[in-house]
């Protein structure tokens, strides 16, 4: 066994009602809350009334679509500003990952782009982020237990990500019950999510022991609930199954990294209106493919090519499927959630050449389990249009 290292958040509580904690848990932390909020603040109102009845005073700040550097800098200053020791995230995984790098920001000197990877000085924070709670109202992030958070370059057309081990919530409250109005379409592209962000650290290099532990189980519930819960969003069996789906999407992710498929994605997202869920769901079964073939020709020892049978077998629910059954089934999958191609939201062929250029720089890709060559990350993208 490899050496490995595994972080994770103070606390993580989830259940249905987990709701009913956050007022005790956030007076615990401060008198007074900065709740980063989506686009509709009224969704959080019973949250709101849980912080007041605990005597918390609250600032909320909304926020629309995926965080930037300027949503960040700015939520950071109005948290400074009014006074707020506390941070809290409540919404999907823009929300919350604007949350903890708010929290970040609100302790540590400086512009954000000093601190971030790829196009900033990637400079260490100096100080421990604020204290921060992190509430997922989508099930397929894992946001609320990761140690980075994805901003928006617009100079750069690019995602990238503010990272530290301080980043990670204090507490990661999980209710599913909080995910059971979601739309179809939004249940499909944030469940893809959960199901990607399990396979990858599976064939992760960087996967070990307990983070192969945490991803199938949390691949087996995804496996048995995404398409229950996308035909009857009321099957609150299901919602829990992927909300715990998500969580263990994120320990893993957080501790084995990823692969192509958020390799491609922080970079498609960066440069076009797309969004992340439903990116990732349609270029997994394109990667799956790819990187089989290129470990069959190239490393045929590959442990990772025995670790896609196994997921070949808990995505089917087969013990003798294979590989092609597990491909497969990620295809009917996508074409029942009608999750559209890469076309869609602009992407050309001429695009390839600054998508391949541009993904190889982003830390997900150096998890992938071979290091694919340009013509075939283009035929992935090509397989994805």
């Amino acid at each position: 066994m490899n050496l490995f290292e595994f972080a994770a958040v103070d606390r993580i509580i989830c259940g249905e009602g987990a709701l009913v904690q956050v007022g005790t848990l956030a007076a615990s932390f401060g008198s007074k809350a900065f709740v980063v909020v989506g686009s509709n603040p009224l969704r959080a109102q019973r949250l709101l009334d849980l912080l007041q009845a605990k005597s918390v005073a609250i600032e909320t700040f909304p926020i629309v679509g995926e965080p930037s550097i300027e949503t960040v800098r700015a939520g950071a200053e109005v948290a400074r500003s009014t006074g707020c020791g506390l941070v809290i995230g409540f919404g999907g995984g823009s929300v919350i990952d604007a949350a903890k790098a708010i929290a970040a920001l609100l302790t540590n000197d400086g512009d954000p782009l000093e601190y971030l990877e790829v196009v900033g000085d990637g400079k260490a924070l100096a100080k421990e982020a604020a204290p921060c709670i992190a509430i997922p109202t989508t099930a397929g992030t894992g946001s609320e237990v990761t140690k980075n958070s994805v901003l928006t370059v617009p100079e750069h057309r690019v995602k990238v990500s503010l990272r530290s081990n301080s980043m990670l919530p204090n507490v990661a409250l999980v209710d599913p019950e909080l995910t059971y109005t979601l739309s179809p379409e939004i249940t499909a592209s944030s469940g893809m999510d959960a199901v990607v962000q399990l396979i990858e650290p599976l064939v992760s290099i960087y996967a070990n022991p307990l983070t192969d532990s945490i991803a199938r189980g949390g691949l087996r519930r995804a496996a048995r609930s995404l398409r229950r819960v996308f035909r009857n969003g009321n099957d609150h069996h299901a919602r829990s199954d992927m909300a715990y789906a998500s969580l263990a999407g994120g320990l893993a992710l957080a501790n084995a990294k990823l692969g192509a498929v958020h390799g491609f994605a922080g970079t498609l997202g960066g440069m076009f209106n797309a969004p992340h869920g439903a990116i990732c769901a349609v270029l997994l079964p394109h990667v799956m493919q790819i990187n089989v073939h290129a470990l069959q020709q190239r490393e045929p020892n590959s442990r990772a090519l025995m670790r896609y049978v196994g997921i070949a077998r808990l995505l089917v629910g087969h013990s003798d499927a294979s590989i092609r059954h597990g491909i497969d089934w990620v295809y009917s999958l996508l074409d029942e959630m009608q999750i559209p191609g890469l076309s869609n939201y602009g992407v050309a062929e001429t695009d390839f050449p600054t998508i391949i250029e541009k993904a190889r720089r982003s830390s997900s890709m150096k998890g992938n389990p071979i290091i694919l060559t340009d013509e075939e990350l283009a035929t992935i993208l090509r397989g994805a249009l």
